[in-house]
């Protein structure tokens, strides 16, 4: 059952019309045959599944034969830690502290892990980094830097640029996680030149389930899964049709000129009115950067409540919204991110917004939110604020 008011796309948008239309016009073409078989049928399918790479290609700007489907972007970031170590030996792996849990686990499991401050924002410290880079032993350099295109909780967006130069200058590997900000931004990963770039469809209102490892040409990895010889052998097993199909038709559709851009403009106006409404009550704090940050997503702080409460609160109004809180999560602990910022992450909301977004959507967060998070503290006794 869908959600009146849907504030939650950085967890996963609606499927837009041209991911169902491609969903539903493969289940009705009546060809469900292997890609990679040699007969009619096969090619037939195998030509949809090229024509999905394209347009992925496309609105990432990078070469078709770069882009590696996967089941979404745990998988692509798990494979680009895995395959670099693979590849590249024992060398320590860093990671901004700020990383999405895929990534930071991934490199984790991968061997030395190092993780890179960030400031008060969110934003990775490029000095700190330089001298992670330069201390490393000749004998044993980092085989791997990890750096998010911009921060999946408060949106803030990371100079991924200087970082991948300052790693390439050093001859060490760059894997950009991009799954917050692919249909946000226009990337231009051809211009950026990162080695690995993980995507995921359904945050830019893409079937669920799909997702790409971006190659970079010349970038060598040892494939994560086994077992076939799938996506030139990088990635075994049979491709999700439907969802890559899905993933196509929507960055076709992303890639019309001017989309993207108008599609940013709504959803940084939507979100600013969602922030100026959430700032009207008293003890309520924005965290993260807020002019350089992704155009959807804005994070906050409450003072005095639970974020979980007021979560269920706004639920109870007909209102989906995400909370860093480790009640409101299938983790156990307090959101990472929020911990490496300094902030207090069992009292702060996220809110995004999407494609889908209406201004009823907004007003009705406007309307709601003060009564919630009032009541609560009402309950709780809390003092008053000056």
């Amino acid at each position: 059952m869908s959600r009146t008011h849907y504030l939650d796309h950085a967890s996963s948008s609606p499927l837009r019309p041209e991911a169902v239309e491609a969903i539903t016009g493969w289940a009705n073409s009546g060809t469900f045959a292997d890609p990679g078989r040699q007969h009619g049928d096969g090619h037939l399918v195998r030509d949809s599944v090229e024509h999905a790479r394209d347009a992925v290609a496309t609105l990432l700007d990078v070469r078709p034969r770069e882009v590696v489907f996967t089941s979404g972007g745990t998988e692509a970031a798990n494979a680009a830690s895995s395959g670099a170590r693979a590849a590249r030996g024992a060398g320590p792996m860093l990671y901004t502290a700020v990383e999405h849990s895929a990534v930071r686990l991934a490199a984790e499991r991968a061997g030395l892990a190092v993780p890179i401050e960030v400031d008060a924002l969110g934003r990775v410290d490029l000095d700190r980094l330089s001298q992670l880079l330069d201390a490393a032993d000749e004998s044993s350099p980092p085989v791997l830097v990890h750096c998010q295109w911009a921060n999946h909780e408060v949106g803030t967006v990371q100079p991924v640029a200087e970082v991948v130069a300052l790693c390439h200058a050093r001859g060490v590997a760059v894997h950009v996680d991009a799954c917050a900000a692919a249909g946000e931004v226009r990337l231009a990963l051809g211009e950026l030149g990162a080695d690995l770039v993980s995507v995921s469809a359904h945050k830019l209102g893409g079937p669920p389930g799909v997702g790409a490892l971006v190659v970079r040409r010349g970038t060598r990895i040892a494939p994560l899964l086994l077992g076939g010889e799938q996506e030139r052998g990088r990635r075994a097993g049979m491709e999700n049709v439907p969802g890559i199909l899905g993933f196509g038709a929507v960055a076709a559709a992303l890639s019309l000129p001017g989309v993207i851009e108008h599609e940013a403009a709504r959803a940084r106006a939507q979100s600013e009115q969602l922030l100026d409404a959430a700032l009207q009550v008293k003890g309520v704090t924005a965290y993260g950067d807020r002019s350089d940050r992704l155009p959807h997503i804005v994070c906050i702080g409450v003072s005095d409540v639970e974020a979980e409460a007021v979560v269920l609160g706004l639920d109870q109004a007909g209102i989906a919204v995400h909370s860093g809180s480790a009640c409101s999560s299938e983790s156990l602990e307090p959101s990472p991110v929020l911990e490496a910022m300094g902030v207090d992450a069992q009292r702060s909301l996220r809110l995004s917004v999407g494609w889908s977004t209406t201004t009823d959507d907004v007003e009705a967060f406007a309307k709601h939110f003060p009564d919630v998070v009032g009541r609560l503290r009402a309950l709780t006794d809390a003092p008053e604020h000056p």
